[in-house]
């Protein structure tokens, strides 16, 4: 199908749309915030409200404006130092925001996140609920990592990126458009790609591996993010921020950016939740028969196809199954503890009481919680 087609039926079907905007795009060459491009992008947003498509904003900025508040000559590199300049940045950066919302009627509403707010079922369910009040009571809802309290890696996102992709996932958002400095991704020539159909080793190839002094992502996390809310069934486009009036032009579905074309199935919001917004806690490795099994005929995994586990975790956890080669293949929810697991491996189910002494479940890891990593 020409590109041209794909995105005016694409478009045409949006309603809920998650917009994210990079700290390179959001600040100038000293440092400052853009305020006039900060102010385009709110009305671009609120011109969107108005004809009934939800939009929910992730934007960076909160660093790059502390920053240039401050004088500093470059992005923190300590954690305190860089958690005091997000702390400084913030407020300024939603002012922005609201100036320009409230004169469409609209309200800024804020949202910082950390890791653990999306790896918790609970907290991410409470996300969600959150950012459909905030849309009730004509809110914009403005999501930023919450770089003043995230102290370490088990906290932090990498990058914006990354969190974009998750909340378009927890929304099942019709799209997801990340918007950046750059027309969108380049070939080895240097020419725009006007249509990915799959985010794959050749199509990450072509990421670059610099990014903006302010910033922390790239384009490798925005392929990464592409490929989150591809696999799980949405669109993505990556587009530049700087052309004006960008995000209505896209919605007239004109050829701007590249746009990643969804896969054909559709996944459920646990679904989302099990494939992407979990980090593993552990790892188990299957032989070639439950890999097909479970590849091609949708089948549980069984413990009779387990050939080792690792990582100590309890039952109910998200594991990641993997080949012998250790190529994934799902993640799925453990209905064994590793230890319980270890025992019970290479074993029918008819063992299960002899070793473990009971047999509350017949599947190591069944079905309906296993989720295929394309």
């Amino acid at each position: 199908m020409p590109s041209t087609l794909l995105r005016q039926q694409l478009f045409k079907r949006v309603r809920s749309v998650v917009v994210k905007v990079g700290t390179a795009l959001l600040t100038g060459p000293d440092g400052q915030l853009d305020r006039r491009r900060i102010a385009s992008i709110a009305r671009q947003i609120a011109t969107l409200h108005a004809r009934g498509i939800r939009v929910t904003l992730v934007s960076s900025g909160a660093v790059g404006s502390g920053i240039g508040l401050t004088g500093q000559p470059r992005r923190p590199r300590s954690v305190p130092l860089l958690q005091a300049t997000a702390a400084i940045g913030q407020p300024a950066l939603m002012t922005l925001y609201a100036r320009t919302l409230n004169r469409f009627g609209l309200h800024a509403g804020q949202i910082l996140v950390t890791r653990k707010d999306f790896e918790e079922r609970t907290r991410y369910v409470n996300i969600s609920n959150t950012i459909a009040a905030l849309h009730r009571l004509k809110a914009i809802p403005i999501i930023n990592e919450n770089d003043t309290i995230a102290v370490d890696e088990l906290d932090r996102f990498a990058d914006n990126d990354t969190i974009s992709a998750l909340v378009t996932n927890l929304l099942r958002a019709d799209l997801l458009i990340l918007l950046t400095v750059v027309d969108g991704l380049l070939d080895a020539s240097g020419q725009l790609i006007d249509l990915v159909t799959r985010v794959d080793g050749q199509v990450r190839a072509f990421a670059r591996s610099d990014k903006s002094a302010l910033g922390s992502g790239g384009m490798v996390t925005k392929l990464g993010a592409a490929k989150m809310v591809t696999d799980a069934g949405e669109p993505v486009i990556i587009a530049s921020g700087r052309r004006p009036n960008v995000l209505l032009k896209l919605f007239e579905g004109q050829r701007i950016g590249t746009l990643f074309a969804p896969s054909d199935r559709k996944l459920s919001a646990r679904q989302r939740w099990i494939g992407a917004a979990v980090r593993p806690a552990g790892q188990i490795v299957v032989d070639a028969g439950a890999a097909q099994a479970i590849r091609s005929g949708g089948k549980s995994l069984l413990a009779s196809g387990i050939r080792l586990v690792s990582g100590t975790f309890p039952r109910g956890t998200i594991v990641r199954i993997v080949t012998a080669d250790g190529v994934p293949i799902a993640h799925g929810v453990s209905n064994y503890s590793s230890a319980e697991l270890d025992k019970i491996k290479g074993l029918r189910s008819s063992q299960f009481a002899e070793v473990l002494g009971s047999r509350p479940y017949d599947e190591a890891v069944h079905r309906d919680n296993l989720v295929l990593i394309e």
